[in-house]
């Protein structure tokens, strides 16, 4: 029998740290901080890391290429990806030339995921109106597509550039293309689109149980079969901390992770996290906090009952000292890893 191939991997916003003695890292120090645990996870066996792309200032990353640039110069195998690139509000040119750069710096390693954006400062930032949310990334994705076919372009939309027989350099070698994912938020048309596209989807399950998201599951298979597209395997990222004393974990999941929603529930109208919502995420939500074990079973539990063949936590969310960064990850590199595909045994 074939074993599955399951795939485990590493998303961080780039939140702005702290020191052990609580002393807090500027954006500067931050991104240093980020290189050194890509470097961890590589070591570490670590199949992915993700940066998210956000222009708020609890977080350090703007401009998730030229971090992932510097990470390529100091790591070996890991893949470096982006969580998401916002594609509505980025010029598609521009992001496959960055991409394409970054596919000859790290031999082939570079991932980009693309989003329509939860977070919407970057389009009044960069001068576009929220009113054209859809359109913006309905034509910018279909750019996309026909810009890693690597051919001369013929290319005339209502948002983007028209450009006539074009070829946009660095040009990626013959027979490679850049690995290309969709995070998806909830949103029917969004699966069906990934479909279309033949874009494997990544869903992000930041709140709630996970098991409400089995009917995003079942849409896509059904999509798959009417499109005649073939069955990607499907991802899931969620928050988390993996530490060796559960309490310990469970207070300061409560202290960061609580910070930054609390954050941004101002921008989005949500009431303040409880500490009976906060335990409710632990124990059949969708926060992965706790022992290397309880992590470890609760995703092997999710990805089971929902069909996942990826999964990526989310660390270091809401800052945390660098202490508990650093054991998050090597908790999870270490020890929660091989226990998930021990449980999901290569079904």
């Amino acid at each position: 029998m074939t074993e599955t191939k399951y795939e485990f991997g590493l998303d961080t916003f780039g939140d702005l740290a702290f020191q052990d003695d609580g002393t807090p890292l500027n954006g500067d120090e931050t991104l240093r901080q980020v290189i050194k645990e890509a470097k961890l996870a590589d070591d570490l066996g670590i199949y992915r890391i993700a940066l998210g792309e956000h222009h708020r200032p609890e977080f350090a990353i703007s401009s998730p290429e030229v971090v992932l640039g510097a990470m390529a110069a100091v790591t070996k195998n890991i893949k470096l990806g982006t969580a998401v690139t916002v594609l509505s509000s980025d010029d598609p040119v521009r992001v496959f030339e960055r991409f394409s750069t970054l596919h000859g710096l790290s031999h082939g390693r570079e991932e980009i995921m693309l989003g329509r954006g939860s977070f919407t400062e970057s389009f009044p930032l960069f001068g576009f109106n929220l009113e054209d949310y859809n359109g913006l990334f309905e034509e910018k994705i279909a750019m996309w597509q026909k810009l890693l076919e690597g051919k001369p372009m013929n290319w005339t939309g209502k948002y983007t550039q028209k450009l006539t027989d074009t070829t946009v350099y660095p040009k990626l070698p013959s027979g490679e293309t850049i690995s290309t994912s969709l995070a998806v938020g909830g949103s029917p048309e969004s699966i069906i689109r990934a479909v279309a596209y033949d874009i494997p989807v990544v869903i992000a399950i930041i709140g709630g149980e996970p098991v409400r998201f089995r009917p995003y599951v079942d849409l896509y298979k059904k999509a798959a079969a009417q499109f005649k597209k073939p069955e990607r395997p499907l991802g899931m990222h969620a928050h988390g901390i993996i530490l060796d004393d559960e309490a310990e974990a469970v207070e300061v999941g409560f202290k960061y992770i609580k910070a930054e929603m609390d954050r941004i529930g101002i921008d989005r109208g949500w009431a303040p996290m409880t500490r009976d919502r906060f335990e409710f995420e632990i124990d059949k939500g969708s926060y992965y906090v706790g022992t290397p074990e309880h992590v470890a079973q609760k995703i092997a539990r999710n990805m089971k009952a929902l069909n996942m063949k990826r999964f990526d936590l989310v660390y270091g969310t809401g800052g945390q000292l660098l202490s508990q960064r650093e054991a998050t990850i090597r908790n999870f590199g270490e020890r929660v890893i091989p226990r998930v595909k021990e449980l999901l045994g290569g079904e």
